[in-house]
């Protein structure tokens, strides 16, 4: 065999190890944390950040453009691998929110982790929905983030 030949060989099976580790079933590979997540310059979420292994209570902390709010609050919603709502908060604003500024939120959640079977169910999204009273589509707006439940 040529030199060629042999690190073909080698490169060919580096790739295949790595796509077999990554399909093992029971295996969860986190998103490691990074930055806050943020949805322009409209919000901020400093906890949990991105990809972050959860548990309950969760307290969300983070800051919001006035808009973002009405009346103080605007819905915060954990769901599952499938879609499915497990829990829903309103979070506050701690600060006064008729303005133009960010205002710090916080949002405590309680929930029961979701059963799985293999550990790819255990992934689910956190979403922080833009307080939208006039129910009209335009002025719908959310922040998802990916979680992880221990």
């Amino acid at each position: 065999m040529t030199r060629w030949h042999i690190l073909i060989a080698v490169g060919t099976c580096i790739v295949i190890a790595a796509i077999v580790l990554v399909a093992l079933p029971g295996t969860t590979r986190a998103p490691s944390p990074a930055a806050p997540a943020h949805k322009g310059d409209l919000i901020v979420l400093d906890s949990p950040l991105p990809g972050s292994e959860i548990s309950s209570p969760l307290v969300v902390r983070g800051r919001a453009r006035g808009p973002w709010y009405f009346e103080a609050d605007f819905p915060v919603l954990l769901t599952d691998w499938d879609g499915r709502i497990i829990a829903t908060v309103p979070a506050h604003a701690t600060q006064p929110w008729m303005t133009e500024e960010y205002v710090p939120f916080e949002a405590v959640l309680e929930f029961k982790n979701p059963s799985w079977g293999d550990g790819f169910s255990k992934r689910g999204t956190l979403i922080l929905k833009k307080d939208n009273p006039s129910g009209l589509p335009e002025h719908d707006d959310a922040l998802e983030v990916p979680v992880v439940f221990k």
